[in-house]
């Protein structure tokens, strides 16, 4: 009879320990969840904005080839720099940016070149004044643009000395400030 004895507090301390104690992890998921705030949904929302960047790019390296033109903001008649990223945001994204680079660049949030994501606008000053270039940075130090007359829409390097001493700042496109909005409705 001892030896049930034992076997059974054994089975019953065992079982006490079984189960975790409640961890502050639990509690800010049971929070999240009376507060409808799912995991799952913030990972579609990541999902999504990795999926339209992703379309973004791949949109954009479509249209390698295609000249320089400026004031350019089709495949058609050809693109300048912002008329580019103007044109691959409104169709990938649906978002309307300003016209210019200087509006474009004014329009979004600052980030550090460090926290550089494909999908990002890059800056140039290209015309010894701020914010004159603009490209989509496609990742792996990389971007792609409308460079100048007599060239057409490639990716280059940001490493290359030219660009690099003419990095003017990297921006991410989260959404326009209310002056922007309205200037993009205007014709």
């Amino acid at each position: 009879m001892f030896k049930w004895l034992s076997l059974f507090l054994l089975a019953a301390s065992l079982t006490a320990h079984a189960s975790p104690p409640v961890s502050a992890e639990d509690d800010v998921g049971r929070f999240m969840e009376e507060k409808g705030l799912f995991i799952t949904k913030l990972e579609q929302v990541r999902h999504t904005v990795a999926e339209r960047t992703s379309n973004l790019v791949v949109t954009a390296m479509g249209f390698l080839g295609v000249p320089y033109r400026r004031g350019g903001n089709s495949a058609e008649t050809g693109f300048d720099c912002s008329g580019f990223v103007r044109a691959m945001y409104e169709q990938t994204i649906g978002l309307v940016l300003p016209r210019r680079a200087n509006e474009q660049a004014a329009a979004t949030q600052t980030i550090d070149k460090k926290d550089l994501q494909p999908g990002d606008l890059v800056f140039f000053n290209t015309m010894r004044r701020a914010f004159s270039h603009v490209g989509i940075y496609v990742g792996e130090g990389k971007f792609i643009h409308s460079p100048k007359p007599g060239a057409q829409v490639r990716v280059e390097d940001m490493g290359q000395s030219y660009w690099k001493q003419r990095f003017d700042g990297a921006r991410r496109v989260l959404r326009l400030s209310p002056a922007a909005e309205t200037a993009t409705v205007q014709p």
